[in-house]
């Protein structure tokens, strides 16, 4: 007891025990809540299409996915560093950068912002479309504030709140769209849409974060530069995994029809939707890595290689559900005569397990600074792409391109991997207990073989089967057990 009479102050949660089941749930509530609002854009997409017809959902895609490249290529990584230097730095210290990195965030939108609305000028765009860029855009540095302040949110484990923020901005846009369709809009407001979403989700984060962080940006150049010349490679990593993934559709579609495109592109926008999933459920556990890498060194060790474990075994999983429930998945979205995707999609499930291992090792190399080496991962398998997928596809058109994802994918991971390793050498044990979560993925896959079951009832079995036969093994992540149960171990929800 102090003279005070003040007792001892408590300790950090991201250095109590409780991290890591906070963490588990805290990566189930985020998937659960993308699935929750990636179902409402589903349901919302077909009003859509037919309010606005063919030629102008076209242009709306159009000036939505210019401004996501603009978003992907400005981004540069900073909500993660920001959630690093959050939980690896305290006082004033964390303060000044974290103004720094929001700061930098808005510039880098702004900069974006202004080159896209330039770039639909140059490109001869019609007016309407110009416009939309401009509104999209400013909707853009709305999120872009709004995530780096979330960053803090996420450091200090409030994944509720998170969630609730992303669930309800999904809500507010969907609402939006309906309520544009019902009233008989033309295109021109679609595009203001997403405003008054961001700006809510902004609002109610600045709110939750206000006694955690300021809410001022720095406009410091000075002291910009330290902090981008260090994170520079970093931020050239995420610019590239943005383009080697498109890197097959690209190119398929100058070397091949657009039918074969088209069958690519409706495998790859399944993939597309689910690439979010480790980025939220391992996510969740960079705090803890981070703070680890400043202070524990053993503690490091121990979650790396956890958190290695439980992407292979979640991998394997999302990868059973694509190569046993293609069909029916392409079926639903584009019925019989997308037939050829369904192998797309498959070759393409493989390749996602392998960017679950990706992710999680990309997230210990960035707790430990390794930027440079993220990049080097992530050039390799840009190499890859660049120089084997179009001789692939000129040999098997579009499965040649989902072959070609599928090596490079598979060679940032092996990448990535041997990087982790040889900076981590004891998260090596994950390795080692690879082989018995392999074989269960092989022995849930068998289920195939059942006579008489459609694909449905094929995948039900293998994914129903897959954790049973983990725990027959002894290799069923006690973290997944966390998450499923909600935190049953005492965890306060937040």
């Amino acid at each position: 007891m102090s003279a005070s009479g003040a007792g001892p102050a408590p300790p950090d949660l991201l250095d109590t025990s409780a991290a890591g089941p906070i963490a588990a749930r805290g990566g189930a509530m985020r998937a659960a809540g993308f699935a929750a609002a990636t179902l409402l854009s589903v349901l919302s997409a077909p009003l859509l299409i037919r309010h606005l017809g063919v030629e102008d959902f076209g242009r709306y895609v159009t000036v939505l996915s210019l401004v996501a490249v603009v978003a992907g290529l400005t981004e540069a990584g900073v909500a993660a560093i920001a959630m690093r230097e959050y939980a690896s730095r305290s006082g004033a210290d964390r303060a000044a950068i974290m103004r720094d990195l929001l700061g930098i965030r808005i510039a880098l939108t702004c900069v974006g912002v202004v080159a896209g609305v330039g770039f639909a000028v140059v490109a001869g765009y019609p007016s309407v479309l110009v416009y939309g860029t401009l509104a999209a855009g400013c909707a853009l540095l709305l999120q872009s504030v709004q995530t780096t302040l979330a960053s803090a949110l996420q450091a200090e484990l409030r994944f509720g709140w998170i969630t609730i923020v992303e669930l309800l901005r999904q809500v507010i846009f969907v609402a939006l769209l309906v309520v544009l369709v019902v009233g008989g809009a033309k295109l021109e407001p679609f595009f203001l849409a997403q405003i008054p979403a961001f700006a809510v989700a902004l609002l109610m984060t600045a709110l939750l974060v206000r006694r955690l962080i300021p809410l001022r940006p720095s406009f410091h150049v000075s002291r910009w530069w330290p902090l981008l010349r260090d994170t520079v490679a970093y931020a050239a990593a995420v610019a590239l995994n943005t383009l080697y993934f498109r890197t097959a559709l690209i190119a398929l579609s100058l070397l091949s029809s657009d039918r074969q495109t088209g069958y690519l592109a409706t495998a790859f926008r399944v993939i597309e939707v689910l690439l979010a999933v480790p980025l939220l459920v391992f996510g969740a556990a960079f705090p803890i890595l981070a703070r680890a890498a400043r202070d524990d060194r053993e503690r490091l060790d121990s979650t790396a290689t956890r958190l290695l474990e439980v992407a292979l075994v979640l991998g394997i999983w999302v990868a059973l559900v694509l190569l046993l429930g293609a069909r029916p998945i392409i079926t639903v979205l584009a019925g019989d005569a997308s037939d050829p995707s369904v192998l797309l999609l498959r070759l393409q499930g493989i390749a996602l397990a392998a960017t679950f291992v990706t992710v999680a090792g990309g997230y210990v190399l960035l707790a430990l600074h390794r930027h440079r080496a993220i990049l080097v991962a992530n050039a390799c398998a840009l190499a890859v792409a660049l120089t084997l997928t179009p001789a692939l596809i000129i040999a098997y058109d579009a499965t040649g391109a989902a072959i070609g994802v599928l090596v490079a994918e598979i060679v940032l991971a092996a990448v990535t991997l041997t990087i982790v390793l040889r900076a981590r050498p004891r998260a090596a044990a994950a390795l080692r207990r690879a082989p018995r979560i392999l074989a269960a993925g092989v022995l849930a896959g068998a289920s195939i073989l059942i006579p008489g079951l459609p694909p449905i009832g094929h995948t039900a079995v293998a994914v129903l089967a897959y954790p049973a036969l983990l725990l027959a093994l002894g290799r069923f992540p006690p973290e997944i057990a966390d998450a499923a149960r909600g935190g049953s171990r005492g965890v306060a929800p937040r």
